[in-house]
């Protein structure tokens, strides 16, 4: 049988509403939290998860 767990939100490590086996791989994947609602984009490969940063948006010169 294969291994499962739940996702944990990087923010808070509280659990998300997703389960992940270990065959699981999710790339650019906008995963949400239902208690600290914040939405983070992760990769998930053979259980291990990593998040992506991104560069926040600056304002523009004239």
């Amino acid at each position: 049988m294969k291994r499962e767990q739940w996702l944990l939100c990087p923010v808070c490590n509280c659990k998300t509403r997703l389960k992940i086996r270990e065959d699981t791989i999710l790339e650019n994947f906008p995963l949400y939290c239902p208690k600290c609602k914040r939405e983070t984009l992760i990769v998930v490969k053979q259980l291990n998860m990593s998040v992506i940063k991104e560069p926040d948006a600056q304002t523009q010169s004239r």
